[in-house]
């Protein structure tokens, strides 16, 4: 091959090789991803990176709002069945559901029925003894306050306790020697006591009971009704000495010798629901098994009023109908 040949066959290669590093340096830069890449190439790689940044975003929006929903929903009450308008179903003898705020009845069943309240009218003999004041007066043991069997908290004759501490250990055990006391100390005998409910009631609007003992325990001509209790609850959820102690799980007593006692709220909706507070249970063999609850959630409160069901239906239905109600 002559020299003129090889001198032009070498200038060919070394264009060739010079195209060739060009074009790899522009892929190169292409995919880069840092900024020296051109424009175009830089907001698609933007648009590109916004939607992978957004995505987890909109996942974590998606799945809160979701939780939100789900929040938004009451737990189901195990065994419960609802009608065809959704409200559960009870088997209850009476039930009243009352907004506390308004007083407006959001269900009844049999809620004007007399019946034997047991223990929830005890609502009332704490409402007259918060009304009445001094809460950090001593109060002293007589003989007369013990005689109130079956369920006592054994306080003895010739001790000294404050009112608040028997005020809190009547709403969140329900001992009827605690009542007695109470009552006595108030007015000077139970019989008097007695006559402070019902005028106390009347003032109220609950016309269609009628109260002999501050504990509830069954005696001939005692009785209230669904409604009427509802109407009283109401007072109590109001008054925030009350408010404060039916919401408590528990509540250490102290003795006055000392010895401590915790006491467990016999409400057992109250740890089954977070949002319940309250309120009193009750239960005698004339009575059947019941409860006032209450309960609260995004500004709305709750009462509800059941009496004379059975030991395992009082805690569903009150936990029903108390969801039923909050979430309507």
């Amino acid at each position: 091959m002559k020299w003129r040949d090889r001198i032009l066959l070498f200038c060919v290669l070394i264009s060739i090789n010079a195209l060739s590093v060009s074009g790899q340096d522009s892929d190169l830069e292409a995919v880069r991803p840092t900024g020296i890449a051109p424009a175009p190439v830089r907001k698609a790689q933007s648009v590109e990176k916004e939607a992978t940044e957004s995505t987890p975003a909109r996942a974590r929006r998606a799945h809160a709002k979701a939780k939100k929903r789900v929040k938004s929903t009451p737990a189901p009450i195990e065994d419960t069945q609802y009608t065809p308008d959704g409200i559960p179903k009870t088997g209850a003898a009476s039930v009243i559901v009352v907004d506390a705020n308004t007083g407006q009845t959001l269900y009844e069943k049999n809620a004007d029925q007399t019946r034997a309240a047991a223990s929830t009218q005890k609502l009332l003999t704490a409402l007259i003894i918060a009304e009445s004041g001094f809460l950090d007066r001593p109060v002293m043991i007589q003989s007369i306050d013990t005689m109130a069997e079956p369920v006592k908290l054994n306080i003895k004759p010739g001790d000294t306790y404050q009112r608040i501490d028997l005020l809190r250990a009547l709403l969140v055990k329900s001992p009827n020697d605690v009542a007695r006391c109470l009552a006595r100390d108030n007015a000077g005998s139970v019989e008097a006591f007695a006559e402070v409910m019902n005028r106390r009631a009347r003032a109220l609007g609950a016309v269609n009971s009628h109260f002999v003992n501050p504990n509830g325990l069954p005696v001939p001509g005692q009785y209230s009704s669904a409604r009427d209790l509802s109407i009283i609850a109401r007072a109590a959820y109001a008054n925030p000495t009350i408010r404060s102690i039916v919401r408590l799980p528990q509540l250490v007593f102290r003795y006055a010798n000392g010895r401590t006692r915790e006491l467990e709220n016999t409400n057992k909706v109250l740890k089954r629901l977070p949002y319940c507070n309250g309120m009193k249970t009750g239960y005698t063999e004339a009575a059947g098994h019941c409860l006032i609850s209450s309960g609260s959630r995004a500004g709305r409160d709750i009462i509800v009023v059941v009496l004379g069901d059975s030991k395992a239906g009082v805690w569903r239905d009150s936990s029903a109908l108390l969801s039923w109600g909050l979430w309507m």
